[in-house]
């Protein structure tokens, strides 16, 4: 590919290539190419002047030669985030705007008044007959009626400016909300969008981990308990308990045996299945959560729903009072001042905006937000749970040490534990996993089905012997293995600042793996800034030993802590502090934390967690870092303080209008104007971005 640079400094570089412009698509399929090469972090095209900004971390040269390798091709996957690019909305959008105000200046400038006044009637009838669809058929008073009566008026006034400036503003307004609610949806549908690259394939009775794209339909996936199901398709072997909530908003787990029909994206909670595949991979997926998001109720907070019921309450009260003033001065023109001013179009538009325009901006911040009401639960929650491990510490822990107990090498015995582990991804699991591809340990797959317990551990057998990995609660009291004779001193001597995996084989404990979960650097400051931010009662729950919850509890300095606690305690405390009347937030990682993600008033999952909690929490951070917490929360009260802005802002600037009309010191064709211009400018003043300059660039 040619290009020329046109602008650099250190880290950033702006090229163009040689063309006018890109199409919608070409550019698209260009930004993706950037975003994978190695060493950039950042790129952006832009199709009308066919330049791209690029932002790289240190090898300049060797980002340009890959710049300069771009034939046009592009993966799979890359191809999957071109269909569902936004870039064709805006477009789309954008044009429809500047056609609406070009229109607008040429038939008022350009057409004779005879002329216009026919085209402001035609214009009219679209809006005259939602009007009367609403009140004869729906028999309901709504802004329809409202502006359909307040547009009639002013044309059997003659009064065209009037009704042409209402019907422009009411136009605008429409397509301002239609395109930032598609452009939120969007923004939304894409961080949802599972990002899923490998899966367990059956081949000739073996499962083999292989790329997503590499499945094709006909192809039979297993999918092991807490994971997500990658694709649709029809189960042939296994039963399962699958959590179909963020598809059908069915809110019990449904259970699935061979024959029962599955898709993708749902988690499944319990069981095992394998499922042949109907549809490979593609931008399905996608669009079904796009009609998920728009269709459901989630989107809705309840200061949205307040507006919208407060917008509609309001419109017989309009109606009443232009009749009331007409009958008390028998002045047309106080009365129709009164019905220009509209209160329940701003109302109806400017709180959606408002809502959408925050989740798209936390969307910038790395954070899905699943609807309306959990950035409201955000802003008034009191009390906020925070799993401990791969949550207030290191998403990556580390092992440390492998202590034998048999005789067995270290590296043998970290293999058995790695092929354990690799089927359920958590925290301390990844740990395992990766010290033994770390340390080059390859392995077969040497057990039977695995089963998991949750929050205790894994059992299974290799060969004739049972093995069982997991908590000393599981292995030592659960399962009864007992400690080698010759290992008694070893075992009170384990290091006490690290978290203890226990491992046995037929019976008697094999060895203890030693893992290191660090303190997230910024979790105190994290803490401390929630605290100041309002949050009463901070509490650490874990499924640790006492000593070492303590231990953490007082360096990250939370009010409360638990600790060897099971799911289905962090779930029970959560209903008892909502019981109480407190608003909770619980924030987790892992498949153990899913009863309280579900739980709580909003659920937040961390990072790099189990795929089951990711599609369970109703709020997600992909950035690994607690500080997005706080930008959340930060955010979540901005946007109330905005939304209670704009109703007080409504209310007393078109009572003010009002009164204003009909006193006679404005006509009704200015309250019309001034009623517009306001919805307009807090409608797009909803659209704008919540937090400070310098906070955004922080995060």
């Amino acid at each position: 590919m040619k290009f020329i640079i046109k602008h650099e400094i250190k880290g950033r570089i702006r090229i163009s290539l040689a063309r006018k412009f890109h199409t919608v698509r070409e550019a698209d399929v260009l930004e993706q190419y950037l975003l994978g090469l190695d060493g950039v972090t950042a790129a952006k095209v832009y199709e009308r002047t066919a330049d791209a900004v690029i932002y790289y971390k240190e090898d300049r040269e060797a980002v340009l030669v890959q710049v300069a390798a771009f034939d046009g091709q592009i993966t799979e996957k890359q191809e999957m985030a071109v269909k569902s690019s936004g870039r064709a909305l805006n477009q789309e959008y954008k044009e429809k705007l500047i056609q609406k105000v070009l229109t607008r200046f040429a038939t008022k400038t350009f057409l004779p008044a005879p002329v216009r006044a026919v085209y402001t009637s035609v214009q009219a009838i679209r809006y005259i007959v939602k009007g009367i669809h609403c009140l004869v058929f729906k028999r309901k008073l709504h802004v329809e009626v409202l502006d359909a009566t307040a547009i009639s008026v002013s044309l059997l006034r003659r009064d065209f400016n009037t009704a042409g400036s209402v019907m422009f503003l009411l136009g605008v307004g429409e397509l301002l909300e239609e395109w930032t609610h598609k452009k939120s949806v969007g923004d939304l549908a894409r961080s949802m969008s599972l990002n899923v690259e490998k899966v367990w394939k059956k081949v000739d009775g073996t499962e083999v981990l292989v790329p997503l794209s590499d499945v094709t339909a006909g192809d039979e996936l297993t999918v092991h308990m807490g994971t997500v199901i990658p694709l649709d398709g029809v189960v042939v072997s296994g039963e399962a308990m699958i959590n179909q909530a963020s598809m059908t908003g069915e809110s019990q787990p449904v259970r699935k045996e061979p024959g029962s029909y599955v898709y993708a994206g749902t988690a499944l909670e319990e069981g095992e299945i394998t499922f042949k595949v109907e549809k490979s991979a593609g931008s399905t997926r996608y669009e079904r959560i796009v009609q998920m998001i728009e269709d459901s109720e989630k989107l809705k907070s309840s200061v949205e729903g307040k507006a919208s019921n407060l917008a509609d309450a309001l419109v017989p009260w309009s109606l009443g009072g232009t009749a009331l003033t007409y009958l008390l001065t028998r002045n047309a023109t106080k009365a129709l001042s009164i019905l220009m001013v509209d209160f329940s179009c701003a109302l109806k538009l400017a709180m959606p905006l408002a809502v959408l325009s925050a989740m798209r901006e936390a969307s910038q911040h790395h954070i899905t937000v699943k609807g309306g009401k959990f950035l409201e639960a955000v802003a008034e929650a009191e009390t906020i749970v925070f799993d401990k491990t791969g949550t207030l510490t290191k998403a990556k822990p580390v092992v440390s040490d492998v202590v034998s107990f048999n005789g067995m090498e270290k590296e043998e015995l970290l293999r058995i534990a790695a092929c354990l582990e690799e089927h359920f991804p958590h925290s301390m699991a990844n740990a395992v996993v990766q010290e033994a591809k770390k340390r080059h340990l390859v392995h077969e797959e040497m057990h039977s089905r695995v089963d998991y317990i949750v929050a205790h551990g894994i059992a299974t057998y290799v060969g004739e012997e049972r093995v069982v990995i997991g908590s000393h609660h599981f292995v030592f009291e659960d399962e009864k293995c007992t400690l080698p004779e010759d290992g008694k001193e070893k075992f009170e001597n384990l290091p006490e600042n690290c978290s203890h995996l226990y491992m046995a084989i037929g019976g008697q404990l094999a060895a203890v793996i030693c893992i290191e979960d660090p303190l997230r650097e910024e979790a105190p400051s994290v803490i401390r800034q929630l605290k100041e931010a309002g949050f009463k009662r901070i509490v650490m729950m874990t499924g640790d030993s006492e000593r070492t919850a303590a231990a953490i509890a007082k360096r990250v300095g939370v009010d409360d802590y638990f600790s060897e606690v099971l799911p289905e305690d962090k779930a029970r405390f959560v209903e008892e502090e909502k019981a109480k009347g407190h608003k909770v937030i619980m924030i987790g990682d892992g498949i153990n934390d899913s009863p309280a993600l579900s739980a709580a008033d909003a659920g937040i999952a961390v990072s790099e967690g189990a795929e089951i909690a990711r599609e369970i929490a109703d709020i997600t951070i992909k950035k690994d870092s607690l500080d997005e917490v706080v930008l959340l929360r930060h955010l979540s009260m901005d946007l109330m303080k905005r939304v209670h802005g704009n109703y007080r802002f409504v209310i007393s600037f078109n009572l003010g209008l009002i009164l204003l009309g009909v006193a006679g010191i404005i006509t009704p064709s200015m309250s019309a104007l001034l009623h517009n211009s306001s919805t307009l400018a807090i409608s797009l003043k909803s659209m704008t971005n919540l937090l400070p300059e310098e906070e955004r660039e922080e995060a």
